[in-house]
Parts: C-alpha cells; structure tokens; sequence
C-alpha cells in the first residue's frame, strides 16, 4: 500500500486495469470522503448516501475494469460527477427535491474558530442550524452549487464539469445564492 501513496491517479487507474486491487483500494480511500460528503449533502441521509456512495463506486469499477473511463481531467471531478448523476438519478425516481439537511454536520465556518465556551458553542450552533435553514428555501441549481463549493470544497471548474455547465453559469448560479441568502437575512432580520 505504502509502494501506491504517492501514485497519480492515473497510475493507480492504470495498475488497477492490468489487476492489482490494491491501487483500486487506494485510490477509493483517497478519494472517499469528498465523494461521500458531496452526496450526504445532496440526499441529506446518511443511509442513503452510504447506498449512492457504494453505487458510486461500483459504477466506478466496471467502468474501469471495463476500460471505458476516459482521462478527460482529474478522476475526482469524474468520480463526483458519477455521484452526482447518481443522485439526480435518484431524485428523479421518487420526485423529491433534495434540500440541505438541517442536522447534517456544520455548513460553513461563517462564524470561524470559536473558544470552548458553552455559551459562544451554543451561539454558533443556533448559527449554523438558521443558515443550514435559510439554504433549503433556495432553488436547487443555486442549492447544488453552495453544497459542492463549501461542502466538497470544489473549484468552480470542478463544479462547472460536475453539473455539466459552464464556469460562468456555475459562478453566476453561486452569486444569486448568495443574494438570496441576504435578501433572506435581511427580510427575516436573520443575524449569524
């Protein structure tokens, strides 16, 4: 394993075609908890994801066992791209509009690091629940784009690719979030 952890992606890809299943382990473990963050944020439940995350992943596999990944890019913007449709695919089949869940981990650091103060923790926990809140009433494209941006921590290029539009939709889809967001603040008198 230790001979794989400086390995490219593509290396790993490429010893895991010819057969050794320990690269296809090591690229899964270095990749595995963006993957799966993306998606609990997307579907907002941990079994769920954890179903989509394997999906993912098997989907993955036979793509490259079968050599029909293509080196367009960087795996994981492949990778997330295939969790991704995985979890429009799902939404699609129950008709349900995916929200950001409002006990999920923390959203954004909007407050920054605090002390260990019960009453500074409590104040940024109330935070973080009233903007987790304010996120669900947004449009899901402009939802979609602050889950990958703050919760996968993506580049717009990467987020462009993801949800197959164009850097310019992507940033102008994360600026009318963000005008919500404080139209919402300001209409709800709502301080984080």
């Amino acid at each position: 394993m230790k001979l794989f952890a400086t390995a490219t992606d593509t290396q790993l890809i490429s010893v895991f075609q010819k057969g050794d299943n320990q690269a296809l382990e090591v690229l899964v473990h270095r990749h595995k908890d963006a993957i799966f963050s993306a998606i609990l944020y997307m579907v907002k439940d941990t079994h769920l994801a954890e179903d989509l995350f394997q999906e993912t992943f098997i989907k993955i596999i036979d793509t490259l066992r079968g050599n029909r990944y293509n080196e367009e890019g960087k795996f994981i913007n492949w990778a997330m791209r295939v969790a991704h449709n995985l979890c429009v695919d799902h939404f699609r089949k129950v008709k349900y509009m995916f929200n950001v869940g409002s006990d999920e981990k923390d959203v954004f650091e909007t407050i920054g690091n605090v002390g260990d103060y019960a009453d500074t923790k409590l104040i940024q926990g109330q935070s973080h629940h009233k903007l987790r809140r304010m996120l669900d009433f947004l449009p899901e494209e402009q939802r979609e784009i602050i889950v990958l941006r703050h919760f996968a921590d993506m580049s717009f290029k990467e987020i462009a690719y993801i949800t197959n539009t164009s850097i310019n939709t992507a940033l102008g889809r994360m600026r009318y979030a963000l005008l919500n967001l404080r139209r919402m603040m300001v209409e709800k008198e709502i301080v984080l």
